[in-house]
């Protein structure tokens, strides 16, 4: 059992680990450029595409494909098998617009124009991944990129403006404000920090005290203090098992003047809704003393003929 366990969890770990590093949709065309601002590997220079892996696991464009045609989405193939094809995380790579895809793996089979839309495809043929235009008045020498929202460089949108190329480069200023930076700046002294610590801790010992009380203090106390079993009070003219129980056991006594006494009594308290104890299956019967006197009520009995 132990051992189908582990195995299920090492194939789960290596399944979720495959999937992780083929997350294509963390890719992004980060910038592009249509004049030749970038020297191939074959010493020519040509426009260039950049795709960038915003994740913190290995992304494989194998199979994918990129095109600027919205309706010919698998004009451009990225071959499989390739290990230049792998993007670590946070890194990005080249691929030149010659227009001849059969120059290489990082060759397209389409150059790079300007009022064009660039657009990354998976590996299905179909789902586009994600676009970057390339603005008609875009001025020469310049590229069209997605700026980071922070030094992350998670989150990108897209700047109408006319950027220097910076191929293989992260994109935007490489002097952007940390989250870090930006705490220190705001609040200098620490008190906010210190605040939402605080918080946090409180809350965590408020939640934690909660827990142990609903699953351990909570039991105990209504183990050691049970709630008593609430007893269906007797009402007149009720004919249930333990009034027969009580007249039998009356009767099976030897039929004297006080065991008659002793039924009458009970059935004169139990139809007056007057039970004196609420005993289930007990009726108390007290001998009279021998030296009873003529003013006792059992005396003025008269026992019935057997």
């Amino acid at each position: 059992m132990k051992r189908k366990l582990i195995v299920s969890i090492v194939a789960f770990l290596v399944a979720s680990a495959a999937a992780f590093s083929q997350n294509v949709i963390d890719l992004i065309v980060a910038e592009a450029a249509p004049d030749s601002t970038q020297i191939d590997t074959y010493g020519r220079m040509s426009g260039w595409i950049e795709i960038y892996n915003t994740s913190l696991g290995t992304v494989n464009l194998g199979g994918c494909y990129l095109t600027d045609d919205r309706n010919d989405l698998k004009k451009s193939l990225i071959p499989t098998g390739y290990t230049v094809a792998k993007i670590g995380p946070r890194q990005s790579i080249l691929f030149y617009g010659s227009g001849r895809g059969e120059d290489g793996l990082l060759y397209t089979d389409f150059t790079i124009e300007r009022g064009e839309t660039i657009y990354l495809v998976s590996n299905d043929g179909r789902t586009i991944v994600d676009s970057l235009v390339i603005p008609s008045t875009l001025p020469q020498g310049m590229s069209a990129q997605k700026l980071p929202v922070d030094n992350k460089g998670i989150k990108y949108y897209q700047d109408d403006k006319p950027a220097d190329p910076t191929p293989g480069m992260r994109n935007g200023s490489q002097n952007a404000e940390s989250g870090s930076q930006r705490m220190a700046r705001t609040d200098p002294h620490g008190f906010i920090l210190t605040i939402v610590a605080v918080t946090v801790v409180f809350s965590a010992l408020a939640i934690l005290w909660f827990l142990f009380w609903l699953l351990f203090e909570r039991p105990a106390k209504m183990k050691a203090n049970p709630k008593p079993a609430k007893v269906k009070k007797a009402k007149a003219g009720d004919s249930n098992a333990e009034v027969a129980a009580a007249i039998a056991m009356a009767l099976d006594l030897d039929s004297n003047g006080d065991v008659y006494a002793a039924i009458a009594t009970a059935l004169h308290l139990y139809f007056n809704d007057a039970i004196h104890d609420n005993e289930s299956f007990v009726v108390t019967i007290k001998q009279p003393s021998t030296n009873t006197g003529w003013n006792e009520k059992t005396q003025t009995f008269r026992r019935m003929p057997r």
